[in-house]
């Protein structure tokens, strides 16, 4: 029987399955057991998820690479995606095994220290790079406070990873109305407030320029940071050959100003684009989202 990874996101069954591998396996029989799933998976290659990840890392890589190349690029993605989910719950119970793991840069060290509401807030942007979610807890233990913002109506096994978050003592909020309105009082009151950038959105109507091609992506962060007056950081995790997931961050990004509020909008959207995608140029593979980016090319990519 195939397996879909697609399912891991629909299924609470599954993510308890995952969630109990993760516990009880060493984590060398964890990272085999991963790459023969990713194998699986890559060997579908008409099935949506890996026609997204493969359109995805078209992209990223320059739109040059041929058919084998490419085939090469999806399965070093797929593996280092279910590597990514094996470690999540390999090492969350763990926090003293998750200490090793993590290499914080000094900026990502200050965000820690800072008190939960300073004299200016921070919207703190994250994308699927490693085990972004891993980090987050561990942020979280090391006594960052932020209000996170997530998915709208989490369901199936998305429903089960955020009552799962929320039992750690994280302060996460759905997507909504409200939930903007929430973020931006905690914005103002000096906070930092997280979210992902990278996820897209159907049906948006204004599409920011990412990689040279317009992508329907969030613009929330845009909007809260403009309307609150605070920069935007870009914060990712990358894996480096010491074996570590490295915290990474940006210089503060400020919002610019414009007669024109859509204009505004694009212009910043694409300011905070251009410093994503340099992180996701660094190491292309640990760029794991399983959506097509950039659905309108999905039948030109070899």
């Amino acid at each position: 029987m195939a397996i879909n990874l697609q399912r891991i996101n629909d299924s609470p069954f599954i993510i308890g399955l995952i969630s109990a591998l993760g516990r009880a396996l060493p984590l060398q029989m964890g990272h085999s057991l991963a790459d023969y799933a990713a194998g699986q998976i890559a060997n579908r290659r008409y099935s949506k998820l890996v026609r997204a990840v493969r359109t995805n890392q078209w992209v990223v890589r320059g739109e040059s690479l041929e058919k084998d190349a490419l085939d090469q690029a999806v399965l070093e993605t797929l593996r280092h995606s279910a590597r990514s989910i094996f470690d999540l719950y390999h090492y969350i119970q763990n926090p003293e095994a998750t200490r090793q793991l993590f290499v914080l840069d000094s900026t990502t060290r200050q965000l820690v220290q800072r008190p939960e509401f300073d004299r200016r807030g921070l919207m703190l942007v994250g994308l699927h790079l490693s085990s972004f979610d891993l980090a987050l807890h561990w942020l979280y233990r090391l006594g960052l406070q932020p209000l996170v913002l997530t998915i709208p109506d989490p369901q199936g096994g998305r429903r089960s990873e955020y009552e799962r978050r929320k039992k750690t003592g994280i302060n996460l909020v759905p997507g909504s109305i409200g939930a903007i309105r929430q973020a931006f009082r905690f914005l103002q009151l000096g906070g930092v407030v997280v979210t992902g950038i990278d996820r897209p959105v159907p049906g948006q109507k204004v599409c920011p320029r990412f990689f040279g091609r317009p992508a329907a992506l969030p613009m929330e962060h845009i909007f809260l940071a403009t309307k609150a007056h605070v920069p935007v950081m870009v914060i990712v995790t990358n894996l480096q050959p010491d074996g570590k997931y490295h915290l990474l961050t940006s210089e503060l990004i400020e919002m610019d100003s414009h007669p024109n509020r859509e204009v505004e909008a694009l212009q910043n959207a694409e300011k905070v684009l251009g410093v994503a995608k340099r992180f996701i140029q660094q190491a292309p593979q640990q760029w794991t989202i399983s959506l097509p980016v950039w659905p309108e090319i999905l039948d030109l990519v070899p």
